[in-house]
């Protein structure tokens, strides 16, 4: 309560806060505002009966459920980023600019991200449109009324990943990962009052288990999103002059889920990619698109094999994320030209490769946890045939993490102010 009184105390940190606040409302505010002419009801019972979407629906921020003028969200910006990264392990130069250029490198590979997510959101505004009008959830649109739908579906993907990157420039989280955070919330309410209108005494053991289940998911997220492993590392003592610098020991933390809820989003984008394909299919054939569709539907509306599959990626991927965003070899460089040294192991390759083990070691738990959390509504699904637990589990899991994020960030800004008032 102290914390949160100085919080707001702070001139700097609340104009920063009420900032992104105001931010996030106008994206709320963007995601309400409906394309003319949908039929609500078969919208509705469209999202409803599929799962691939609804997960997707999580990603735009909520804007996809109203077929709002913001409806694709942030997810072709995500689709495009994964795109880029996974262009970094084949093309030398991308990984150059990404790992070696700094922050002007990383300057850079975001400013190609977002270049390559404007063709991306018309590919799939394109294609999200004319499957609706294939459900007769929109009426038939004229050329000139399609590509204004799609003009304006990919003005709005643009218009969230501007907004994403002011809040980011706050320091107060990411931005991408707060405006998924506000559009999960947003759906907090109604789904209470559904749960409200259509509560009887036999469900009891549905919402009981609900609360078990979101107790488990938040308290497992914490642990594994603040756990690590600590390498003792020393530092040699160095003589010049009169003085004597070093000598010192500290320790290198190595995160249990150094991925954060990045694989998860990979994962939903991974399996969301052959409806994609089916969708821009229907630029060459409109019947070849409907064929896809309905094929990838057969295939995923298993429920065992959806969530082998979702499982299988979320561990892969944070592994690769992982191996993105955590280079041991180069860490074990940087340990050696700062004179410092892990106790019993020799410094430069040899301690990249005990860091490389290490974090191979405790990223299988993280992978595991992620993995289990990411289906557990869905193991749910098939045990017991409980529907209000279809997407908790991932829901939870990002709100979490992101509120996490957020937390230390607002921290650390709280200590280097109380550093600079002394």
């Amino acid at each position: 309560m102290e914390k949160l009184e100085l919080l707001f105390k702070t001139p700097e940190l609340r104009k920063k806060i009420l900032m992104v606040i105001g931010m996030l409302a106008v994206t709320r505010l963007m995601a309400a505002v409906p394309v003319p002419g949908i039929d609500a009801a078969k919208l509705s019972q469209f999202f409803s009966s599929n799962q691939l979407f609804s997960f997707f629906n999580i990603f735009s921020g909520g804007g996809l459920s109203n077929l709002s003028i913001v409806m694709l969200g942030v997810g072709p910006y995500i689709t495009a980023t994964i795109v880029m990264q996974l262009l970094t392990m084949i093309v030398p130069s991308l990984k150059e600019i990404y790992y070696e250029q700094g922050d002007l490198g990383r300057a850079k590979f975001n400013r190609i991200s977002r270049y390559v997510t404007v063709p991306l959101a018309a590919l799939q505004a394109y294609g999200f449109l004319n499957l609706l009008l294939s459900q007769n959830v929109l009426p038939q649109l004229s050329l000139f009324g399609t590509l204004q739908d799609v003009l304006v579906a990919t003005a709005g993907s643009m218009f969230m990943v501007w907004i994403g990157e002011l809040i980011t420039e706050e320091n107060i989280g990411n931005g991408i990962s707060l405006i998924i955070f506000a559009g999960i919330l947003s759906r907090l309410p109604g789904a209470v009052q559904q749960m409200l209108v259509t509560y009887n005494p036999g469900q009891l053991p549905t919402y009981l288990a609900f609360l078990v289940l979101g107790v488990v998911v938040v308290a497992g997220v914490v642990f594994i999103s603040e756990g690590e492993r600590k390498i003792p590392v020393s530092y040699s003592k160095r003589v010049r002059g009169n003085k004597v610098y070093g000598g010192a020991s500290s320790y290198l933390p190595l995160k249990v889920n150094q991925a954060g809820v990045m694989p998860i989003i990979f994962a939903i984008s991974l399996l969301l990619f052959p409806q994609f394909i089916a969708q821009i299919s229907a630029l060459f054939s409109p019947s070849l698109s409907l064929k896809l569709h309905d094929m990838v539907n057969q295939f995923l509306s298993n429920q065992v094999t959806y969530n082998s599959i979702y499982f299988l990626l979320v561990v892969l991927f944070t592994y690769f994320y992982t191996a993105v965003t955590f280079d041991p070899q180069e860490i074990s460089k940087n340990l050696q030209r700062s004179g410092g040294f892990i106790p019993g192991i020799r410094p430069g390759q040899p301690s990249g490769e005990y860091l490389e083990k290490v974090i191979n070691r405790i990223t299988l738990f993280g992978a595991l946890f992620l993995g289990v959390i990411a289906i557990l509504p869905g193991l749910t699904q098939i045990f017991t045939g409980i529907q209000l637990l279809s997407i908790g589990g991932t829901a939870l899991l990002i709100v979490v993490a992101v509120a996490l994020e957020v937390m230390q960030q607002i921290e650390s800004q709280m200590v280097l102010r109380e550093y600079e008032g002394f």
